[in-house]
């Protein structure tokens, strides 16, 4: 299953991710054009600090394979938690960022590997470079999230680690 469902504001800041990270020609593959809002970070930045709707965290699950307990888990967020946002229907500023920061890593996995399966099957399994842990949980921090990112760069560019 695609990733097709999450919203302009999750398809909007991986789309500018996609660009900055220089676009090749799978990118289709990560997102279709059509899909895509154009909104300024700061509109992306408000509607993040507004919070993201639950269906989005439902969508990013989708995408990456894995149970709302795996993502919630990935993303810090308690059970008991997540079914109170759920029932609001809003996650918070802090979690959106982290739905963000996820749907940022899945895009990235997946423009390296070229394949969404590949992608999840590599940020699910765990990596010495990650201290043993999936990239996943490596990157619950965004410092982790970012050692993901170079982690990422480093196997695009064959350089080993």
């Amino acid at each position: 299953m695609t990733h097709m469902k999450l919203n302009s504001v999750i398809a909007t800041y991986v789309a500018g991710l996609r660009e900055s990270l220089g676009a090749r020609k799978n990118a289709a593959s990560v997102l279709r054009e059509e899909a895509v809002s154009v909104e300024s970070p700061t509109a992306v930045i408000a509607r993040i600090r507004r919070g993201l709707a639950t269906d989005e965290f439902t969508s990013l699950a989708e995408w990456l394979g894995s149970t709302e307990d795996e993502l919630a888990g990935w993303l810090g967020l308690a059970r008991a938690t997540l079914h109170r946002r759920k029932k609001a229907g809003m996650l918070d500023a802090t979690e959106s960022e982290r739905l963000i920061r996820v749907a940022r890593l899945m895009a990235r996995a997946t423009e390296v590997f070229e394949s969404e399966e590949s992608a999840r099957s590599w940020l699910k399994r765990p990596a010495m470079a990650c201290a043993g842990e999936s990239p996943l949980a490596f990157a619950d921090t965004e410092i982790g999230a970012r050692e993901v990112e170079f982690l990422l760069g480093r196997l695009e560019h064959g350089v080993p680690s």
